[in-house]
């Protein structure tokens, strides 16, 4: 009797990947093997991992051995892939042979404190100043400057030895200006500090909510108490450098229709009286401070890793360069961009990932990323 011929199903199908892709891992673990030879030869010769030229040509070459747009895209997309573990692979045995990455940073076991300056920017009475002396103590040798940029300068020309700057709010996200600077400048980060912000509304004596027309406050302070100042529409907001401006010419000027937003230091600095405690949405708002020198230093216990590093502008190149923060089981806590000026819709990327410069896989991390970036600068380890 005739038998139908049982027709294949899904399970008979995967069956069929299961061998294809036995053999497929065999490949790769005989490429490997060869990988491992060139690396040898590279440092023998002294020769740089990535050869970009002899990469592209050989996608061209593969691309060029399919028909349809979809397989070329397969091939370019797979053959990507395994070139980067490749290089990966590479790395590590240069670091397991010896061939160190040179990092240019020492390790330090404390910050020289009791004989340094310290620069903040705005006044007495701000939140640089309380993140200061959070970080520092009350005992030091301390003087402000009008902006960030002053402060960075006064760093790298050596007339001060740390910089107090504000870097992100919990509320208001990154401060901008602060990140522009750290890639222009050749000062490095060696610690930070986390500061509650607890904005209030203060004005002079004698002063009411009723009395207020114009309101003085760093931009990033309105945008954290928007909810409060929706509430009264009539008020003129006027942008300062720093909280503590606002409060020290409200306190200048004796106009009871002035207030400022600030921290209830400034307040009590400036002889004002406190209309509104606490009026930032967020009651957990808190703003993050870096320490800044323009020593390439990293204390030995430092955790935390931040770099700034330009991409090639190609399909897929800031995933390659993050790879290698995946590959060597590190964990990046944050990336923000920035544009990059004179270069339209072209972006530096900053990242924050865990670890030391003493680890052997942020080495390797590091190495990857140097050699594959357009560029990179690390900005500190702290």
């Amino acid at each position: 009797m005739d038998t139908e011929k049982k027709k294949p199903d899904l399970l008979d199908y995967r069956q069929q990947i299961d061998v294809i892709d036995k053999g497929l891992t065999k490949l790769l673990m005989e490429r490997l093997a060869v990988v491992e030879n060139i690396a040898d030869f590279k440092i023998e010769n002294n020769k740089q991992v990535l050869d970009a030229e002899r990469e592209a040509q050989k996608l061209t070459d593969l691309q060029a051995s399919v028909e349809t747009t979809f397989e070329k895209e397969a091939l370019r997309e797979l053959f990507s892939q395994i070139m980067a573990i490749s290089r990966k692979r590479q790395y590590r045995i240069l670091e397991e042979k010896g061939t160190k990455y040179h990092q240019a940073f020492i390790e330090v076991d404390a910050l020289r404190v009791e004989s340094g300056r310290i620069v903040y920017q705005g006044t007495e009475g701000s939140y640089s100043e309380m993140a200061m002396h959070s970080y520092f103590g009350k005992d030091i040798d301390a003087f402000a400057v009008n902006t960030f940029e002053d402060a960075m300068r006064i760093i790298e020309e050596g007339s001060a030895d740390y910089a107090v700057l504000p870097i992100e709010n919990s509320t208001a996200g990154f401060v901008s200006e602060n990140y522009d600077l750290l890639s222009r400048f050749e000062n490095y980060i060696v610690g930070d500090v986390v500061l509650p912000i607890k904005h209030a509304l203060m004005a002079v004596e004698g002063a009411t909510l009723s009395d207020i027309r114009k309101v003085y406050a760093h931009p990033q302070a309105f945008m954290q108490t928007e909810r409060f100042l929706n509430k009264h529409p009539e008020w003129d907001l006027i942008s300062m450098k720093n909280n503590a401006y606002g409060a020290r010419k409200v306190a200048a000027e004796k106009d009871i229709t002035l207030a400022a937003i600030a921290g209830e230091g400034a307040a009590e600095r400036y002889g004002l009286d406190i209309l509104e405690r606490e009026i930032n949405q967020d009651a957990k708002n808190s703003t993050r401070f870096i320490i800044v020198t323009n020593r390439k230093i990293f204390l030995k216990d430092a955790k935390i890793i931040s770099l700034c590093m330009e991409a090639t502008h190609e399909s897929g190149s800031l995933y390659r360069l993050l790879s290698h923060i995946i590959y060597n089981g590190l964990n990046m806590t944050k990336i923000e961009s920035r544009p990059i000026e004179e270069r339209n819709f072209e972006y530096r990327f900053f990242i924050d990932f865990e670890g030391n410069l003493n680890d052997p896989a942020v080495r390797n991390a590091l190495r990857g990323m140097r050699e594959e970036a357009r560029s990179l600068k690390i900005l500190g380890n702290y």
